[in-house]
């Protein structure tokens, strides 16, 4: 056998002993075992597979759920999202053709200008001026049309139609959610496949603007029943379905979603790989999720027809109603490759490890300039170094509870709490100064 170079006899006893155990224990350990060891590394690996693609697949439905639940829930939320939409042109236009169109169905201007011309030839009007005048009717209705044209411009793009736009919603939230569970009725309705919001009130509003213009025709308006379409679609019944059971499920869904993600890492045999694996799963998911909302919008702008809502109207609608959706989807995408890259670079590949090398180097280049320029942290580097492992963990502790708390984090927000996260780690990097070695002393020699 061959010999350990520069052991003493006894520490090579030592050693031989414990080879002998090593081998003893082997030899005892039965022939099963290794492989039932095995079979449940096996088994642990396709259990925490299937947790983690369960939890990514629950993802995207626990982020609609989320949404959906907080725009039927949330009165704030839901005026948030629709107050918007009375401030955007092309909404702005369809509005006031539908108000403008309304408003002439109960305002016969032709007719009345043809019974002013009447009745001023009944009292004397000589026929030849009033069959002048009869031919004016037209540019006269023409001129009229344009005039409460113009004037329902300028109410719709008022302020004070925006902020009714937005009372009105606010007001209507209750009706909107009778609508989206299949309830109907109040402000907002379904019928036929149809969701609409009732323009009456609206309508009352113009009505008061130009009366005050100085337009008293319009009172003649009476109380109409109008509506304004959100969204039309044959598959509104199953959409409908598929919304009332998002939004039952909306509080357990990411809840689930998370359990079976953290069971998943858990029980993986590589914890941090699997971490690896969840965060690019989840940020997958979103992406899936992005794909079918940009799908689902080609069917809903498909399902509009133009008479009822501009082509450029319906997708501004639709931009507007889920952009606190996209808003979301891409802050859980972002976060899923923060984590990601954050369980890769502190692994143990090839990659990983020398790139840890690599910062580490600089740091040090770092450090090593700014001391040898007599900018020392003295005892405070030495506690840093000492510490330097509770001050990661504190730090990235204090990063998850600022995004944890975070009211309505955003992808933006996300990244920048990640590049402080790095830029405090290497801070600490930098102020931790190893101790320094001293030289030992000659052995004298006899």
């Amino acid at each position: 056998m061959q010999e350990e170079p520069g052991l003493t006899g006894e520490e090579r006893a030592e050693l031989e002993r414990l080879r002998a155990e090593v081998a003893t224990s082997r030899a005892q350990l039965p022939p099963t075992a290794s492989a039932a060891r095995g079979r449940r590394q096996r088994w642990r690996t396709i259990v925490a597979v299937l947790l983690i693609v369960a939890g990514c697949v629950l993802a995207p439905l626990a982020g609609v759920a989320v949404w959906a639940k907080n725009q039927v829930t949330d009165t704030d939320r839901y005026v948030a999202t629709v107050a918007p939409l009375a401030e955007d042109p092309a909404i702005q236009q369809a509005l006031a053709d539908q108000i403008t169109a309304q408003i002439f169905t109960h305002i016969d201007i032709q007719g009345l200008t043809t019974q002013t011309v009447d009745a001023l030839a009944a009292r004397g009007l000589p026929p030849q001026l009033a069959t002048q005048l009869q031919g004016l009717a037209g540019p006269i209705t023409t001129g009229i049309q344009g005039f409460v044209g113009t004037q329902v411009d300028k109410i719709v793009q008022s302020q004070a139609f925006a902020d009714a736009w937005v009372q009105a919603n606010r007001l209507a939230h209750d009706a909107l959610v009778k609508a989206l569970t299949g309830e109907g009725g109040g402000a907002v309705t379904v019928e036929n496949d149809t969701v609409s919001i009732d323009l009456a009130p609206l309508i009352q509003t113009v009505k008061q603007r130009l009366v005050a213009q100085g337009f008293t025709i319009a009172e003649r308006i009476p109380a109409v029943d109008a509506s304004f379409v959100l969204f039309r679609s044959a598959d509104l019944t199953r959409a409908r379905s598929g919304f009332n059971l998002l939004t039952t499920l909306g509080n357990w869904l990411p809840v689930i979603a998370l359990l079976l993600l953290a069971l998943g890492v858990y029980v993986a045999k590589d914890h941090r790989r699997a971490l690896v694996g969840a965060g690019l799963g989840v940020a997958a998911g979103m992406l899936a999720l992005a794909l079918a909302l940009a799908v689902f919008r080609s069917i809903y702008l498909n399902g509009v027809p133009a008479d009822v809502l501009p082509h450029d109207a319906a997708a501004v609608l639709y931009d507007t109603i889920v952009r606190f959706l996209r808003a979301g989807l891409r802050t859980i995408l972002v976060l899923g490759l923060v984590v990601a890259a954050g369980a890769f670079l502190t692994g143990q590949s090839a990659t990983a490890v020398r790139t840890r090398q690599s910062l580490a180097q600089g740091l040090g280049w770092l450090r090593g300039s700014a001391e040898h320029a007599g900018l020392r942290t003295g005892p405070v580097g030495g506690w840093v170094h000492d510490h330097r492992r509770g001050l990661r963990i504190g730090t990235v502790a204090l990063a998850a509870l600022a995004l944890a708390f975070w009211s309505r984090p955003t992808g933006k927000v996300v990244i920048g709490l990640a590049v402080l996260l790095l830029a405090a780690l290497a801070i600490i990097e930098l102020l931790a100064r190893p101790p320094e070695r001293t030289a030992a002393a000659p052995t004298p020699r006899t």
